[in-house]
């Protein structure tokens, strides 16, 4: 019996794979005591403040949340100086990368991005029925001139990651003016900072500080990386009032649970939680750095929270780990096949990882 007609840009998505979990892992290989440094997880975990807002938010589940999310709305629009109708949350900021696609983009238009960019935003384009645009990055880095060179009358959606993933790197302020100049306003650019908070480049561009250049920049911002509470999926964008309602009006009702609102309004003020996040962040890329170094392996320096190490075969290495116990992420899908991308851990999750690859490393090469 035929059923009703799924779309063929529909069935021609490949679905994103995340990291595998370590339950999962473990099953598989009949393991225990796994790490995983593969999803780019806080490995400090939450916020004790979050936790403990959660604990007193329990008993009252049984309540839909704040539809608008408005008290954490005014708490962040205070610490980000905007005003809360420039901000709207959304199931992670996956969520408002689709939004902002799905608002402006659709059948016979364009959506570009780089190449070497997160693979979410194709997925999002195709699903929107608009056609995604490739530019070739310049090395490991977004190339802005070749992602202007490519904008047309098509083009409704611009997406930037910064920094990126996979790759940790960043374009910087100079940059970014120039090729904000040249986007027309009519098109909307999404600038996706979900790592922004472990950038230290003094060139780095705060996408808010650029929000009244551009009346259709979007900036994307997560609650899952330095916040820890992925599991909980929360992000949020900031815009124009005008594009920002838009978005509220696509969204799903209720999409941020309530405990999310509390975790993430708690984590807010945490600072000393966020600083030790930073550095940790900070420690693990000076071990990366002098572990790469000594085992000869080629890496990509990053401004996030995880690496990017060229190994020979990114499959081949990753399996060898697996049975190690350690779990990474091959970076075939985005045409990286000789790498994998290592999340920064706790030391002994930096140290653990590192003896193992040393171990994979010595093996292959005989």
């Amino acid at each position: 019996m035929a059923g009703p007609r799924i779309p063929e840009r529909i069935r021609s998505l490949q679905p994103y794979k995340p990291g595998r979990p370590i339950e999962e892992v473990e099953r598989e290989l009949g393991i225990h005591g796994s790490i995983k440094v593969a999803s780019n997880e806080n490995p400090l975990g939450p916020s004790p403040r979050a936790l403990e807002a959660l604990l007193r938010a329990l008993p009252g589940i049984h309540r839909y949340p704040d539809g608008g999310a408005v008290v954490l709305a005014e708490k962040l629009a205070a610490r980000l100086g905007v005003e809360p109708a420039r901000i709207v949350f959304g199931n992670g900021s996956n969520e408002i990368l689709e939004l902002s696609c799905r608002l402006f983009a659709g059948p016979g238009d364009e959506v570009l991005f780089s190449s070497d960019a997160f693979l979410v935003y194709p997925l999002v384009s195709i699903a929107a029925g608009a056609t995604p645009v490739k530019a070739p990055p310049r090395g490991f880095e977004h190339d802005l001139e070749a992602i202007a060179a490519r904008l047309t009358p098509r083009t409704r959606v611009v997406f930037l990651a910064n920094p990126n993933n996979p790759t940790g790197t960043i374009f910087r302020r100079r940059e970014w003016e120039r090729f904000l100049a040249l986007v027309p306003e009519d098109v909307c650019v999404v600038l996706d900072e979900a790592y922004c908070e472990y950038v230290e480049d003094p060139e780095y561009p705060c996408g808010i500080d650029f929000l009244d250049r551009h009346p259709g920049l979007v900036v994307a911002r997560t609650f899952s990386k330095i916040y820890g509470l992925a599991g909980l999926r929360i992000g949020y964008g900031v815009g124009s009032a005008a594009v920002m309602d838009g978005l509220a009006r696509l969204r799903q009702p209720f999409n941020v649970s309530l405990l999310a609102q509390v975790a993430a309004a708690a984590a807010l003020d945490d600072d000393a939680h966020m600083e030790a996040s930073r550095q940790r962040v900070r420690a693990s890329r000076r071990r990366w750095s002098e572990a790469c170094a000594e085992l000869g392996l080629d890496f990509v320096p990053s401004h996030a929270n995880f690496v990017l190490v060229e190994v020979g075969s990114g499959k081949t290495v990753t399996e060898a780990l697996l049975q190690l116990g350690v779990i990474v992420r091959p970076m075939d899908a985005y045409g990286f096949t000789e790498h994998v991308r290592i999340t920064f851990g706790t030391e002994a999750e930096d140290e653990r990882a590192i003896a193992a690859l040393k171990v994979v490393v010595s093996e292959m090469h005989g």
